[in-house]
């Protein structure tokens, strides 16, 4: 009886601890990675990473790559901290991939700390061996917003 009990135990809860795929894990890695590299304003790291023909969108307005590296790079807006309470990933064939976070994000913009709750969507395409930011969007959120896995 307790064999049957661990294997239907087992059967029941090894959907709840399903690890991402290799692909989905290194997407969500790239992606802590870019919020610190925000954070601490490194440009060259996200130079890199951002695509040449990445798009940014805010609340303020849309703008390309070297309008955003400008931004980060002079403090205009400082990405101080990004506290992810949620994500999800999701990988389309073998080069493109698109993460949702739900973050709290405390930033400094225009001489006032502020903070918000965003989800933030990512789109990836993977260009000569890395993967690549083609768009970030901040969407402003309830703190309740729950991204569907």
């Amino acid at each position: 009886m307790r064999t049957l009990f661990g294997i239907i135990f087992v059967a029941y809860c090894l959907p709840l601890f399903a690890q991402d795929t290799p692909v989905e894990q290194e997407i969500w890695e790239l992606s802590k990675a870019k919020w610190h590299w925000m954070a601490n304003k490194n440009i060259d790291k996200l130079d890199s990473l951002f695509h040449d023909k990445a798009k940014f969108v805010h609340m303020s307005g849309s703008w390309k790559k070297d309008r955003e590296l400008e931004i980060i790079k002079t403090g205009s807006i400082w990405y101080k901290q990004a506290d992810v309470h949620d994500f999800a990933v999701e990988v389309f064939g073998n080069n493109t991939a698109v993460l949702w976070n739900r973050i709290t994000l405390m930033a400094h913009v225009r001489g006032n700390d502020v903070s918000n709750e965003f989800t933030v969507t990512e789109f990836y395409m993977k260009e000569g061996g890395e993967w690549k930011l083609l768009n970030l969007t901040f969407s402003s959120v309830r703190d309740t917003h729950e991204i569907e896995h």
